[in-house]
């Protein structure tokens, strides 16, 4: 008997033989079709190439997608578990073709597949095509050998697909599955279609026609093919069931269900069990692929999905958290075909522990609240809307949660009460909002948000996506559309480019649409929706149009370097100074690091030379980045550090890298740096490069600030000090080796040549200048000596005055110096008559006849400035008249 796991080995098998590119599953996260919640079929991810908008190297593919269904348009979460076919979670296996071959091969590899390579009994096989399809009908004839009976015209869309109103369209031709008499139900078609006799397994649609606006239809010059085969559903009927929780796959889980909560798998608890082996799916693939549990947008649906697989994990006397102890039985099963799983398996258990101890600490709480409201009404009475509000606002218990417990009792909820004390609710948030003392124009941003859902984030994973323009704001206004020259504010309903959160700038790149293209410039957030800055380069935007969005790669990619390394810093920075630093602010551009930490005196050399040897030490780790999802006083728990002015809710990001040597294997490896973190960061350490400390210097009392830089920044930098290395060697004609050793000597030759030539000058000033030395002449009993120099600067006239006052004995002396613009002034009095007069005294009258103001000193030296050396002789006289008295 074939696994699920063969089937969809083999179906690939056969495509890559037939030519066929096997194309890797796209993420459930549709980052091309902003229209879709989560990817629900394998074209997704090749829809721009039948538009023909992409092209790629190859015209075949094939495919195993993973898809989900659990909100929007295509919702089957109500129905799981009480089917044999519903699933919330599926994979898809597909060809297509783009533009190459059409219905004759697509019909062909079809038949082939399905009765050579999987062995299907042909008699047990029927198709159907659309009512006017003849040519797909001949097909059939020929290739299978079916008679007209076997061949089922189908007059309405269900046999024909189309993308949208407009655009490629085109027949189908469905495969079905007879599974016997025994089991209730008719034929496609037919009155008795929804029974469980006949099953759809493939599903063939032929791209042949261009739908216009005029409802007017004309064939595509490249005619395509898109086929989806659902795999449960084959690998039921070779197995020999009709139900696809019988299957191997689906069995496994429920197995892992039922010895984790001793119940018997068939029994009372059957139904149990498949809702939790098929929410584990979902719900596990949804975290791998980067959606989080939230209150809006694709976190509330995977709450959901998540709260209501914990509930019927509760009605089977789970007391612990169940769901993540059998994600690695999924691993088990699914982990070699997606990867991704044993990748974020920690991520997915710790979650989901996180999210299901959260919610039992208030569905015994709700569920005893609920009965309560249902005790004083009538047997087929409606829970009314309020008390159903009152469950999810108050206690945590969402409405779907409320209604499935209400459907095993018979009852439903007053769903438009509900809605009315939603919207009375969403009433007293926003005025709250707009009286929080918030920019003025935040209430704006609230007003989307409201209207339209917060913007859901796809940047952890990709730069590139397409979303829909929810509003365009200009000068605080909503407008419809945005012209070339325009600058504009974007709100779109899902995007790739970083907000400015946590340090960390935003993100900047463009923004394309069918008529027009815009540069955004920043990126920031306001009320839960990411505002993208934006001036308009060609054409014009609109608001509801869908949008080809793309961050700038290079930028980002440094953006994330220097924040990564960041983190590498704060624990360099604790191992190197203490546990007392923290972080007290930082930046994370593209160009530099900036990253300020409560330290209280200069760092020194040895220690910038520690931090930065042991930053490059963990970059050439090249150790991954995980990321998980916890409670912040479980991070904290573990010994994560907090950044700095963020607030965080009731679940963090704890970005975990690095690996300290020595700390064992495994689970007993001791992670490096730990910090609750919103950010985007590099795959691995290694991708920073090389960084490079620039400086320490003070920020604040008490607080440092280190720049730093990273990757090519760093490289530059460390460029540059070659080229100036070299240019140092030539000019000082030496090695790299000798270079300090040449500087350290040519600068103690300069102080010692200078040190000569101010004694030169000292000398020629002692001997006159060249002149006449000037003669002591005794003022009130005083020996004076006052004296005009040139050639020599303020810092001789010191140790000038000392030589004259050794030379006098008793006396003393005033020197006044052109220094080339401005004048320097000095006095000293002899130590035997600083108590009749002191230098400041006779210092102070001289400068201010110079143009200065103040100066002072000791008693026996005193020094100031002036700006009027022709003033000389006035400040010669101001200091004999001190003299005189």
């Amino acid at each position: 008997m074939p696994t699920l796991n063969d089937i969809r080995s083999t179906f690939l098998t056969y495509f890559a033989k037939q030519g066929h590119e096997v194309v890797d599953s796209s993420p459930l996260v549709p980052r091309n079709d902003p229209t879709l919640m989560f990817t629900n079929a394998g074209m997704v991810q090749f829809k721009n190439l039948f538009t023909g908008v992409e092209h790629r190297d190859y015209k075949r593919a094939a495919t195993a997608q993973k898809c989900v269904r659990a909100g929007g348009k295509h919702n089957d979460l109500d129905n799981v578990g009480y089917t044999a076919r519903h699933h919330t979670f599926f994979e898809m296996l597909g060809n297509f073709s783009f533009g190459d071959y059409f219905k004759d091969d697509a019909i062909r590899f079809a038949w082939e597949l399905i009765t050579k390579e999987y062995g299907i009994n042909r008699d047990k096989l029927l198709v159907t095509v659309y009512h006017t399809d003849d040519e797909a009908a001949e097909i059939w004839k020929k290739v299978a050998g079916f008679s007209d009976d076997r061949i089922i015209r189908i007059p309405t869309n269900d046999n024909f697909w189309m993308m949208g109103a407009t655009g490629p369209c085109g027949p189908c031709t469905e495969i079905f599955y007879d599974h016997g008499e025994q089991h209730w139900g008719g034929p496609p078609g037919g009155p008795d279609e929804d029974g469980d006799r006949f099953v759809e397994i493939w599903n063939l649609v032929f791209m042949q026609y261009e739908q216009f606006e005029d409802g007017s239809r004309r064939e595509l010059a490249a005619q395509s093919i898109d086929t989806g085969m659902g795999i449960e559903r084959v690998a039921a009927l070779l197995q020999g069931t009709n139900d696809n929780y019988a299957t191997d796959l689906m069995r496994s889980l429920i197995m892992a269900s039922a010895e984790a909560t001793g119940t018997d798998p068939d029994g009372d608890g059957r139904v149990h069990h498949r809702v939790i082996a098929d929410h584990l799916r979902s719900t596990s693939f949804l975290i791998a692929d980067g959606v989080m549990p939230a209150n809006d947008g694709r976190g509330y649906v995977l709450r959901r999905i998540m709260r209501r697989a914990m509930r019927h994990a509760h009605l089977l006397g789970a007391r612990d958290p169940l769901m993540h102890q059998l994600v690695p039985a999924l691993v088990r099963q699914m982990g070699a075909a997606y990867p991704e799983l044993g990748r974020a398996q920690a991520l997915i258990q710790e979650t989901l522990q996180l999210e299901e101890t959260r919610f039992k600490q208030t569905l015994d709480r709700g569920l005893k609240l609920l009965d309560e409201e249902l005790e004083g009404l009538p047997e087929d009475a409606a829970l009314p809307g309020g008390a159903a509000f009152k469950l999810y606002d108050t206690y945590g218990f969402p409405l779907d949660l409320t209604q499935d417990a209400l459907r095993e009792k018979g009852r439903l909820v007053d769903t438009d009460g509900f809605d009315a004390a939603m919207a009375e609710q969403k009433a007293k948030a926003r005025a709250a909002w707009a009286g929080s003392g918030e920019a003025a124009d935040a209430t704006i941003w609230y007003d989307i948000a409201e209207q339209h859902g917060v913007t859901d984030f796809l940047g952890y994973d990709t730069e590139t996506a397409e979303g829909q323009i929810v509003a365009l704001v200009r000068g605080g206004d909503s407008v419809e559309t945005a012209r070339a020259g325009d600058t504009v504010q974007v709100a779109l309903n899902q995007t790739p480019f970083y907000a400015e959160s946590g340090g960390q700038i935003g993100d900047c790149g463009t923004i394309r649409t069918e008529g027009g293209l815009a540069r955004v410039t920043d990126t920031r957030k306001s009320a839960g929706v990411f505002i993208h800055f934006a001036e308009v380069t060609e054409g014009e935007i609109a608001s509801g149009a869908a949008a080809v969005l793309e961050v700038d790669h290079g930028r980002r990619t440094a953006i994330r370097a220097n924040h990564s390394a960041t983190h590498l810093l704060h624990e360099a920075l604790r191992q190197a100074l203490g546990d007392h630093v923290a972080q007290r602010g930082s930046l994370n551009a593209a160009d530099r690091l900036r990253f300020d930490f409560s330290h209280a005196k200069a760092l020194s050399a040895q220690e910038l030379e520690r931090v930065e040897a042991e930053v490059n030490e963990y970059i050439r780790q090249n150790a991954p980045v995980v990321t998980r999802i916890m409670t912040p006083d479980d991070a904290r728990g573990l010994g994560a550090q907090a950044l700095f002015g963020e607030k965080y809710g009731d679940e963090v990001r704890v970005v975990s890298m690095g690996v300290q040597p020595g700390s064992g294997k495994g689970a007993d490896r001791q992670t490096y740096s730990l910090e609750l973190c919103g950010g985007t960061h590099v795959t691995r350490t290694g991708d920073i490069g090389e960084f490079v400390l620039l400086s320490d210097s003070a920020s604040s009392a008490g607080v440092r600030r280190i720049e730093a830089l990273t990757g090519q920044g760093a490289l530059a930098y460390t460029a540059r000090l070659r080229q100036i290395m070299s240019e140092l060697q030539g000019e000082l004609k030496t090695t790299p080796d000798h270079l300090v050793e040449r500087v350290r000597a040519d600068q103690a030759k300069i102080k010692e040549l200078g040190n000569e030539l101010a004694q030169l000058r000292r000398d020629l000033a002692m001997a006159g200048g060249g002149q006449v030395a000037p003669e002591a002449k005794e003022i009130g009993g005083v020996k004076f000596l006052a004296q005009v120099l040139t050639g020599v600067t303020g810092k001789d006239l010191p140790p000038l005055i000392d030589e004259h006052k050794a030379r006098l004995g008793s006396g003393a002396v005033l020197l006044i110096a052109d220094t080339g613009g401005k004048v320097a002034v000095a006095a000293g009095v002899t130590g035997d008559l600083t108590g009749r007069v002191k230098a400041p005294d006779l210092l102070r009258p001289a400068v201010e006849a110079l143009g200065g103001k103040g100066g002072g000193g000791r008693p026996d030296m005193a020094q100031g400035g002036g700006s009027d050396i022709s003033k000389a002789d006035a400040a010669i006289r101001a200091a004999e008249q001190v003299l005189e008295g």
